[in-house]
């Protein structure tokens, strides 16, 4: 529940939390709102690719007549910069074993500290090809000097990289764009300043300049401030309006297991819809309700959400009570659902987020 966690710390912090956003979203009005030009088509297509420290957001909007549009939104929540550190400091471990037939892993305190310089020694080689790592008494007062190349660190990591392609060709595929018609690719998180992600990025749009002119430590915040500003109903950007969609397919367990979805990923919220169920045998008294998001057919391999129980449905034969599920998501991705056996009338209703960190 990170949505609603973010807005009750926006609320203990005594700050107005007018709304929830996605991070590419907030990029996407940034971008546009601070690097729109009277050349500027009225009608383009632009992509968000937001590599930070854990995760790879990736959107593809539609802009026109001030209108911003998500078409679609993939990603990966575990991968990111932190992935490509733990590489380098696996690395070095296994070098530090070999020139001192010590073994660190144990000891947290000396574990902290090389990844603490190995997190260093990537931005480093971000802007040169070599740098050194040096460490005073890494582990029993042995100090540990060495160095690394960014060709090494492209080696150790390349099988990461090239996965961040991945949200990227299915972010196409679900919006139905060929990558022709993307007009610019923004790069916003820290890990995008890595080279090598930006040559596979640059390669996979046949060599489009990728668009860096905007900060990529600063562009979610930006973006989340003039939106603030438009629903504050200051300024000069009144004329611009965001449509998001929901990052996750969203459904209830069924019979054996089964991921039955409600919202399909990628829909225009605020949304809501409802499906009708019944029982699975005779004289069932009482139906457990489990919530999931995940794009898997199986409940077990998605995301539990929440879950609760219905009590008090009349004995009656198996498929006869009508059982009401209801999803509403609102502007802030929160997720309500209400569940009324309908013959009673007997209503359960809870209300939780989707999983999306944003």
């Amino acid at each position: 529940s990170q949505r609603q966690a973010t807005k009750d710390a926006g609320v203990l912090a005594g700050l107005n939390v007018m709304r929830i956003m996605n991070e590419p979203s907030a990029a996407a009005i940034a971008y546009y709102v601070f690097h729109k030009t009277a050349t500027t088509p009225r009608e383009k297509n632009f992509m968000i690719f937001d590599l930070g420290g854990g995760n790879l957001d990736v959107s593809l909007l539609t802009v026109e007549e001030g209108v911003l549009e998500v078409k679609a939104t993939a990603g990966d929540t575990h991968l990111g910069g932190e992935d490509f550190d733990s590489r380098m400091v696996n690395y070095f471990v296994q070098e530090f074993k070999r020139k001192n037939e010590k073994y660190i892993v144990g000891n947290p305190r000396a574990l902290r500290r090389l990844r603490t310089a190995c997190e260093q020694a990537k931005r480093t080689l971000s802007s040169t090809s070599q740098t050194t790592i040096q460490i005073d008494s890494l582990y029993e007062g042995i100090d540990f000097y060495t160095s690394i190349t960014r060709a090494r660190f492209e080696e150790l990591n390349m099988d990461l990289f090239r996965k961040c392609m991945d949200p990227v060709e299915k972010c196409l595929r679900d919006a139905k764009m060929d990558k022709s018609t993307v007009s610019d690719v923004i790069l916003v998180g820290g890990s995008t300043r890595i080279p090598k992600v930006q040559q596979l990025l640059q390669d996979f749009f046949e060599g489009k300049r990728l668009c860096r002119n905007i900060n990529p430590d600063e562009a979610v915040a930006n973006g989340a401030a003039v939106q603030a500003a438009i629903l504050n109903g200051e300024g000069k950007v009144q004329d611009l309006l965001l449509v998001d969609v929901t990052p996750f397919s969203l459904g209830i367990e069924t019979a054996g297991g089964v991921m039955t979805v409600l919202i399909p990923r990628n829909t225009r919220i605020p949304t809501k819809t409802e499906d009708f169920f019944s029982t699975g045998y005779d004289n069932q008294e009482s139906v457990w309700i489990q919530i999931y998001e995940g794009e898997r057919v199986r409940t077990r391999d998605n995301n539990l959400l929440g879950r609760f129980e219905l009590t008090g449905i009349p004995p009656a034969p198996r498929g006869v009570p009508q059982i009401t599920v209801s999803f509403d998501i609102d502007v802030d991705g929160i997720l309500s659902i209400s569940v009324e056996e309908n013959n009673t009338g007997k209503k359960h209703k809870i209300t939780i987020t989707n999983g999306k960190g944003g």
